[in-house]
């Protein structure tokens, strides 16, 4: 099916699309802004092989969404948006391309910043830094905090705690069975902390070098990929690709909680409400992985690592919100979360328009 961008547009209410191409450098990105209610619109750029353009304008489109609710969801006064760079990046990057991706995030004068994502790093977004300042998560040396993977582990594990408090009445994770898809960055930090409060790791990933990896620091079992989901756990943590919780795996299910770092986990909302109607507690993942946007939100008012890490604990109480709210009304966690963030979205929206009234009638009563 054609995707068609201007009634996809308007049905999610987005605001801009930028299309970015460097003949020279071979760049060619999408630049998706949806929302800017509460602030400049912020999130990283991704590069991925792509299979289409359209497909890379969806991944685009439906990722920047997703940055307007997890920036409201804490508390930051920022919009949502998304770079989406199509290419190769073991194979594909130069410096010109980067460099080329930084004039046109300039040229847009501030209305989006960028930071690292899939596929790109520090020194790429250092490229970046050299043509504009709207980019976050530069070198430390440039006074920034640096991979904020560390970062969002931690706040994912401790929405996990939040979550097994939910569940079990207690959050404490040692001796749970966790069943952790995918070895990445984040998901490597986040197997440190489970391991050191004394969490049996189950782990998964197509690298199996990151599997060797797992099992001698961590004591973990080691399964095949398509075997995570089926597992004998308490929590199961997705941290991988998304879309992965849908009708093919939610059968497989055996664990009480879900709690991970990857994006977009639901395929459909409609699994949401699956999971809703099983009993499993499911932590919506645009809040529980919030923990690395809102440090590099930090830098934007001058790196503090102290205030950083204070903001990336609100994540618990956030979670405990939405737990709340599900058992209350009797509806979906995601579903709670969305509220939340839309509440806080549509309030400083009603302030706005109050102001923007004030000012036009000051500009009326002036012409007259």
């Amino acid at each position: 099916m054609t995707l068609e961008i201007f009634k996809y547009m308007e049905k999610y209410d987005y605001e801009q699309l930028i299309f970015c191409h460097d003949q020279n450098s071979g760049l060619k990105a999408i630049i998706a802004i949806h929302d800017t209610t509460l602030g400049p619109a912020l999130g990283g750029a991704r590069m991925w092989p792509y299979k289409s353009e359209e497909e890379a304008i969806e991944d685009a489109l439906r990722l920047a969404r997703g940055m307007t609710y997890k920036n409201a969801i804490s508390g930051l006064n920022l919009g949502g948006g998304k770079t989406v760079i199509i290419g190769d990046p073991s194979k594909d990057k130069n410096e010109e391309m980067f460099r080329a991706l930084g004039r046109y995030i300039q040229s847009l004068n501030g209305r989006y910043i960028t930071a690292e994502d899939v596929g790109t790093t520090e020194e790429d977004m250092n490229l970046i830094y050299e043509e504009t300042d709207y980019v976050t998560g530069v070198s430390p040396s440039f006074g920034s905090s640096g991979n904020p993977s560390p970062v969002t582990a931690y706040g994912v594990y401790l929405g996990m705690k939040a979550s097994a408090k939910e569940a079990f009445g207690d959050d404490s994770l040692k001796g749970k069975r966790i069943a952790v898809q995918g070895l990445g960055n984040v998901a490597y930090h986040l197997c440190k902390y489970l391991h050191e409060e004394g969490a049996q790791l189950i782990v998964a990933d197509i690298n199996e070098a990151k599997v060797k990896k797992a099992v001698k620091e961590f004591g973990a079992e080691a399964v095949e990929p398509n075997d995570i989901y089926r597992q004998e756990a308490d929590i199961f943590s997705p941290c991988a690709l998304g879309a992965i919780i849908n009708d093919e795996t939610i059968p497989q299910l055996r664990a009480k909680v879900i709690a991970g770092s990857a994006n977009n986990q639901l395929k459909e909302s409609r699994h949401g409400q699956i999971l809703h109607e099983m009993g499993i507690i499911y932590a919506p993942d645009y809040v529980i992985n919030a923990g690395g946007v809102i440090n590099v939100a930090d830098e934007l008012y001058g790196y503090n690592r102290e205030r950083a890490m204070k903001r990336v604990e609100t994540i618990y109480d956030t979670l405990t919100k939405i737990f709340k709210t599900s058992k209350e009304e009797n509806i979906p966690t995601y579903l709670a979360a969305n509220r939340l963030a839309e509440e806080r979205i549509n309030s400083v929206l009603k302030s706005r328009k109050q102001f923007l009234r004030k000012e036009k009638n000051i500009l009326s009563r002036k012409l007259l």
